[in-house]
């Protein structure tokens, strides 16, 4: 009778206890971590330097003294310097022509040299991935890209495949959501994310001032990521996913239309940067900071902020200026994408940070440009060169992408980093003291000429 009655009770305790085990194992499993991850860097023949940046401008004819001036002010006022990278066609002369075989060409040349150094320096063959996640925004191939990837390195034939089109600059914290949420409902799985942007079949030979801005900015680069949520890997993982929150402002017509791929009325394709866009990326990061603030940030900041909104809502305060949350107090680095200096200086100024907090994004500016979806990983990148994360830190990811959106997430850093990634050949060179612009240096001159009708470049002028 005894052994009956510990039974009758001992069994119903024992499965609550085996349930409680099954929760506990589920919510381990759950975790995605970072491996590692590779910035790609174009051979130094794809290197925009400022004449051959003059050269390509002076190849449109499409445009004239108002668009010469508009260019220079725009490229002097970016913050973009002379070691970015351009697609090869624009190399060849072939800007204005693009063929299809030029976009999988810069596309080809950055996944096979992220993901073999990738595959290389983790031991790691191509039929270890579980998961694939590829975005490219503005190529669309048949078969896909992730089909591309997947038939060079022979992958397995159950392999999960996402091919994202559409996305823009965000895209690379979708691709991650899609991979987190996989790691929620399948143990012991390792994904490649791979992100990148291909711009050439999407270089702007027009003279639509919303269009040419965007050469300005965006430059060629990608990145590829290894994740996982496998606990035998933990230990060699260097983030950890804390956090992620996405916000899409697309039913609003004003920030659906901010930036975005069209034609202009001489049917040349680009991509269209509207004057809404700073007020479209601001209304999307605050409906994004509502959301991941109290996910966080500690107690005590959130009551601060509260009471301070609710003095000023009584007018019993007497500051100049709406409070301001600190994200500091919750965080310790900013990595923020590169969408250009307006975008840096805006955030900048909403969250209160220091030049120390935006060195990095301003840095990745310079040196690589906007390369899309990939940015953040360059600035991540620099951060680790500049041996600014260590173990227990804390870094919030923040980005802006066509749609419109911004998405965010926050890592946890798992241990010391100080590999220099990209940045390996010149991290000691940044920040540099002053940064000139050399294009006014060069191109100065444009604005003595003030009549566009008899403005002629001289037939013997030389850019030097």
């Amino acid at each position: 009778m005894d052994l009956i009655s510990n039974l009758f009770y001992g069994l119903p305790l024992l499965y609550i206890l085996y349930l409680i085990w099954k929760i506990i194992d589920r919510e381990r499993h759950q975790n995605c971590y970072i491996l590692d991850y590779e910035c790609h860097k174009p051979t130094d023949d794809r290197m925009l330097s400022t004449k051959f940046s003059g050269e390509i401008i002076m190849r449109n004819k499409h445009l004239g003294l108002n668009e010469y001036k508009f260019l220079l002010k725009a490229v002097v006022s970016s913050g973009i310097g002379e070691q970015t990278y351009a697609p090869r066609m624009v190399f060849d002369g072939r800007e204005a022509c693009p063929t299809y075989k030029d976009g999988i060409l810069e596309m080809e040349e950055f996944f096979h040299d992220s993901i073999d150094k990738l595959f290389k320096r983790n031991k790691i063959s191509p039929s270890q991935i579980d998961v694939l996640v590829v975005n490219i925004s503005m190529l669309a191939s048949m078969p896909s890209m992730a089909a591309r990837i997947i038939n060079y390195y022979k992958m397995r034939e159950d392999i999960k495949v996402y091919n994202l089109t559409g996305m823009g600059c965000s895209a690379s914290l979708i691709s991650l959501n899609i991979v987190e949420n996989i790691f929620k409902n399948e143990k012991n799985k390792v994904a490649l994310l791979v992100t990148s942007e291909s711009l050439s079949p999407n270089w702007y030979v027009g003279n639509d001032r919303s269009m040419i801005l965007s050469n300005c900015l965006f430059r060629s680069g990608g990145c590829s990521i290894l994740l996982t949520n496998k606990l035998s890997l933990k230990n060699k993982a260097m983030f950890k996913l804390k956090q992620l929150v996405r916000v899409h402002h697309g039913a609003k017509d004003e920030a659906y239309d901010s930036c975005a791929q069209r034609e202009d009325i001489q049917g040349n394709t680009g991509f269209h940067l509207d004057k809404t866009l700073p007020k479209a990326a601001s209304r999307a990061l605050v409906d994004n900071l509502k959301q991941i603030a109290p996910l966080i940030l500690p107690i005590r900041e959130l009551l601060r902020y509260s009471i301070a909104i609710f003095m000023k809502k009584m007018n019993w305060s007497s500051t100049k200026g709406g409070p301001k949350i600190n994200f500091k107090t919750g965080v310790d680095h900013i990595c923020l994408h590169t969408g250009g200096k307006a975008v840096i200086d805006g955030v900048g100024a909403n969250l209160n940070l220091s030049e120390h907090d935006l060195e990095p994004a301003r840095m990745t500016l310079h040196r690589f440009g906007n390369t899309s979806a990939s940015s953040l990983w360059y600035v991540l990148g620099y951060m680790e060169a500049k041996k600014r994360l260590k173990k227990g830190d804390k870094m919030l990811m923040i980005s802006f992408g066509a749609g419109f959106k911004c998405n965010s997430c926050l890592w946890q850093v798992l241990r010391d980093l100080d590999d220099g990634n990209v940045w390996k050949d010149c991290i000691d060179n940044y920040p540099p003291k002053t940064i000139v612009n050399p294009f006014m240096e060069q191109f100065g001159w444009l604005h003595d000429h003030e009549d566009p009708h008899t403005f002629i470049i001289p037939d013997d002028y030389v850019i030097s």
